[in-house]
Parts: C-alpha cells; structure tokens; sequence
C-alpha cells in the first residue's frame, strides 16, 4: 500500500513577486504607437485607429495611442470617416513600432470648403 504525498504549498513571499517582475521585464514586450503630429495635419476631425480588427481609440490632432502587442504580422487601420487605408506590418520581439497618421488636405479642399462647407481630406500613414 502506497501512502499519498500531499504536495507542499509554501505562502507566498516577497521574493516570488520579484521574480515574477523580473520575468515581465525580460520578455520585453513590443508596442505600437501611432500618432498624429505632423505639421502637414489639418488639424480637423477624428481618425478611426483599428489594430488587428480591435478599435483602439479616436485619434484628435495632437494626441497618439500605444498598444503592447504580441511579435509577429499584425494589420492596422486607420479611417477619417471618408478614406480607409490599411498597413500591415511585423513586430519583433521587444521592437517599437511607431506610426505617424496624416490627415491631410488635396488641391480641392479649400475651395470646396468655401463653396460647400466641407472638403476632402486624405490620410498619409508612415511607419518612423
């Protein structure tokens, strides 16, 4: 007949939160940020920021949005309500990967705003 070990559970110290955080920081995780900066922006509304088919935010002149992500191929997409453009793009381990988001006017656009109100604005996205 074989007696049954009960295994040992110790309390948990100081010391294993240590290690655990020890452990995070050498992972090293890898981001994204994307902002929205340039001196070429209009400045007006907001871009839609999707990452991977999850929407991260609105993005207002001035403002940027960052996002730990995992290494590997990821999809971003960036919308001012009238123009889509998609980025795909890999992030290796511990990399930042950093965006800059254009909202910028065309050659019709003053004018139209003028006449109409509003205008066309296109979107610019460089990786830096």
């Amino acid at each position: 007949m074989q007696a049954l070990v009960e295994p040992v559970v110790r309390p948990r110290t100081k010391s294993d939160d240590t290690e655990y955080w020890e452990r995070i920081w050498r992972m090293d995780p890898s981001s994204v940020t994307i902002m929205r900066t340039h001196q070429s922006d209009f400045g007006q509304r907001q871009l839609i920021i999707t990452l991977d088919g999850e929407r991260l935010g609105d993005l207002l002149f001035g403002d940027a949005i960052s996002r730990d992500v995992a290494p590997g191929p990821h999809i971003l997409r960036v919308s001012n309500t009238l123009v889509w453009k998609t980025v795909t793009f890999d992030v290796k381990p511990g990399e930042q990967v950093r965006f800059e988001a254009i909202n910028r006017p065309g050659r019709l656009t003053y004018p139209m705003l003028v006449i109409f109100g509003a205008g066309p604005l296109y979107l610019t996205i460089r990786r830096i």
